[in-house]
């Protein structure tokens, strides 16, 4: 058997481990968070892959690639070419969508192109992207942009006192002159005195030379009303001042549907052309099943080879459980997981070989249902002779392996060491965590908490809910559950808000936050730490602040360089200057209890659990370590936290509230099975506090605790929406309907 051999890998918190990787089969890589998994696996192997391959090429294209360091290895061996599929977001621009990315509208197009009627061209014309296929009005976006009015111009004042709120167009602005010298106006005049007729020059007038201008009116001017001259100038696809006035022009534009192509994106001669009675646009707006299923109701001998290959593709999103996507779906409307899903679609269609396949956590967002097909995907790319390392906590996709990797024992200068390595049938007479979770059996809350009264939803019809009616029980532990797409999030997060406004949901979007912003200052401890070094050292403690005197003058504090790559996504490299901490080294002279700012700022929670036994810090690190977050270090950038830590941070500050009706969307999120037990105890805690807690979730750990059940289904989106079950878990036990429930009884009978 041939292997991947890596000797002495140092990265990060790695402890100078070596091992053999066998080439052409699933290594899953397990070990509770900060172990080491993405150390050993993205840092090292998948880093270095990817730093020879991009050595390869020539060096104007090297030159545009995001640089890769060397990583602290001391040999890799026998790599192949990688492809990195991670859980970032597809993102893209609004001219991105389900279709493009998966290279599906391609194939699409060319259906069109040879069997559509009439005829209107070849295939690129198809596309929303191709000035000769796009709606001329909003330029293939499907959107229109507009000044909102009402935003734009406060009626309450004349021009000379700044009735129009827009930079360069208020008082002293030269925008504005174009206004005050035309002559046709009062400058001193409230504008909701204005007459009809000034209303339609001031806004609306095309572009003329004013007859009676100030005599400061300059000779080639002319004047433009308002509205037609910032959409020229800041609104048009070529317009060059949209992105120096972006966040001025937030507050003034509206959003709406073309009125021209009512959405679709295509001109009318394109939308002319049918197959079937439909346009290309109409296919791209349906489900996925349904447009295989009118893909396959099309009959032609001549274009077979078409037909075929789209509905081999159109099957691989079904395959995955993203049948509920629409083809014009924006990408950047997409979650971490459906973005990972769509990545791996788009690889399963390629028919290259020998190739190193990297997941990061592709259960994340799923159902216990749909992991049956992310697991046979990875099998199909394992098949066409690829190598696949997958970093994974589920139990479901670990059992799945050929080679498993524990790494551990804890996380952070306490993990980095193999636990075990070998067949999945070992794993459980291991000493790690991993093991000793498979080793023992599971259990279920067989005496769930009685109910004080109920949360009511009525009649819920919003996106797919089919009129669902449903009484969630108060003071305890409800979980709702359902496959991805059957509706869990919008009973719970849209609809339950308008029934109980007070509702707290925390969800795992992005922190409102600045680079600048790290742990520390989230958990309000930056100031407290700065005067202890403040005090020790007499000394400004303004010299321990990387936004003051303390920062580093290279990289103003930031501790990384930003390099600008015009059409591609910019990168960040660590400044050589700091090395990262953004910290200036003459401030590392200055000591508390043996440690300079930067090696506490590089602490993990854990570390700093015996480094700060005082209040205020105690506390606070000790909550974060019973939420499984004892591996992040205190100077990390929240920028930098994944969708399920961020969660956890925020549920920080909900411990001490009572009597609240608390949401959480996926908690377990990224979270070790061991680390699940303790999301469980703190959860607990906001019960026992008097709370109302309402999870949405997928983890069988989780769901198996809960005090009552409620099961959404049976499928994803239009063939989800209804309740399929509500009750106790020992009742879900029972239930021959719900999907939830047969692989609960899997999960139960685990040894």
């Amino acid at each position: 058997m041939e292997y991947i051999t890596i000797i002495n890998a140092r990265q990060n918190n790695l402890k100078n481990i070596s091992l053999n990787i066998p080439k052409r089969k699933i290594t899953v890589f397990t070990g509770v968070s900060g172990s080491g998994k993405s150390s050993l696996v993205f840092e090292t192997i998948g880093a270095e892959a990817q730093r020879q391959f991009n050595e390869t090429q020539v060096s104007f294209i090297r030159n545009r690639l995001q640089h890769i360091a060397v990583p602290d290895v001391d040999k890799i061996d026998h790599l192949n070419v990688p492809i990195i599929i991670n859980q970032k977001r597809l993102g893209g621009s609004a001219r991105s969508t389900v279709g493009t990315a998966t290279d599906i509208n391609s194939t699409l197009r060319l259906l069109f192109s040879r069997m559509g009627e009439p005829f209107v061209g070849y295939s690129n014309v198809f596309s929303f992207n191709n000035p000769l296929g796009m709606c001329i009005a909003c330029e293939g976006l499907g959107f229109v942009q507009t000044v909102d009015i009402e935003a734009l111009i406060d009626k309450e004042k004349s021009l000379h006192e700044g009735a129009i709120r827009f930079p360069t167009f208020q008082p002293g602005g030269w925008r504005l002159t174009r206004y005050t010298l035309s002559g046709y106006f009062d400058n001193d005049k409230k504008l909701k005195e204005y007459t009809k007729a000034e209303w339609q020059t001031l806004l609306y007038a095309p572009q003329h030379k004013p007859e009676h201008p100030d005599k400061q009116w300059g000779k080639t001017v002319k004047y433009e009303g308002l509205i037609p001259r910032i959409e020229k100038t800041f609104l048009k696809k070529d317009a060059t001042e949209n992105i120096t006035r972006k966040d001025a022009l937030k507050h003034i534009v509206m959003t709406k549907i073309c009125p021209t192509c009512a959405g679709q994106r295509l001109n009318n001669k394109i939308l002319s052309c049918r197959i079937n009675g439909k346009n290309i646009a109409d296919c791209s707006a349906l489900a996925i099943d349904e447009l295989l299923n009118f893909i396959h109701a099309i009959h032609s001998k001549k274009y077979e080879v078409i037909l075929v290959e789209l509905i081999k593709k159109l099957q691989h999103i079904v395959d995955i459980g993203l049948q509920y996507l629409t083809l014009d779906r924006r990408t950047d409307t997409l979650s971490g997981g459906e973005s990972q899903r769509i990545k791996m679609v788009k690889n399963l269609g390629n028919s290259l070989t020998d190739l190193l396949y990297i997941f990061d956590e592709p259960s994340i967002g799923l159902h216990p249902k749909d992991l049956q097909n992310i697991a046979s995907i990875i099998q199909q790319i394992k098949e066409k002779g690829n190598t696949v390392l997958v970093v994974e906590h589920d139990p479901d996709l670990i059992k799945m392996a050929d080679w498993v990797v524990d790494m551990g024992p804890e996380s952070g200068k306490y993990g980095g060491e193999i636990v075990y390595e070998g067949q999945f049938n070992g794993l459980k007479r291991s000493k790690g965590k991993t093991g000793q979770y498979f080793a023992q059996s599971q259990i279920f809350n067989n005496q769930p908490r009685n109910a004080q009264g109920h949360l009511e939803i009525k009649n819920a019809n919003l996106y797919n809910l089919k009129d669902i009616c449903v009484k969630i029980p108060k003071h305890v532990l409800s979980v709702i559950t359902g496959v991805a797409g059957s509706g869990k999030s919008t009973l719970v997060n849209k609809v339950l808000p308008t029934f109980y406004p007070d509702v707290t949901i925390i969800d795992q979007s992005l922190f409102a936050s600045s680079i600048r912003s790290n742990l520390l200052t989230y958990l309000s401890l930056s100031d407290a730490i700065r005067k202890l070094f403040s005090k020790t050292n007499q000394v400004s403690d303004k010299l321990f602040s990387r936004n003051s005197d303390g920062a580093c003058e290279h990289c103003n504090g930031l501790g990384v360089e930003k390099i600008d790559l015009a059409f591609m996504d910019d990168i960040e490299q660590l400044c050589e200057v700091c090395g990262g901490s953004g910290f200036s080294p003459k401030v590392l002279i200055y000591l508390y209890q043996g440690k300079n700012i930067v090696e506490i700022m590089q602490m993990t929670v854990a570390e700093a659990v015996s480094f700060f036994p005082n209040e205020p810090y105690r506390s606070t690190f000790d909550l974060l370590s019973s939420l499984g977050l004892g591996y992040l270090t205190l100077g990390q950038r929240l920028d930098s936290f994944s969708g399920g830590e961020r969660q956890r941070l925020k549920l920080t500050r909900q411990l001490n509230h009572t009597h609240g009706v608390i949401v959480l969307d996926e908690p377990s999120t990224g979270l070790h099975p061991s680390d699940v037990g303790k999301l469980l105890n703190f959860i607990d805690k906001l019960v026992n506090h008097g709370n109302t807690v309402i999870v949405i979730e997928h983890n069988l750990d989780v769901i198996a605790q809960a005090d009552w059940i409620i099961d959404i289904g049976p499928g994803a989106g239009k063939y989800g929406g209804e309740l399929m079950f509500e009750g106790t878990v020992a009742d879900l036990l029972h239930d021959d309907l719900s999907s939830t429930a047969c692989y609960l009884r899997q999960h139960l009978k685990m040894q």
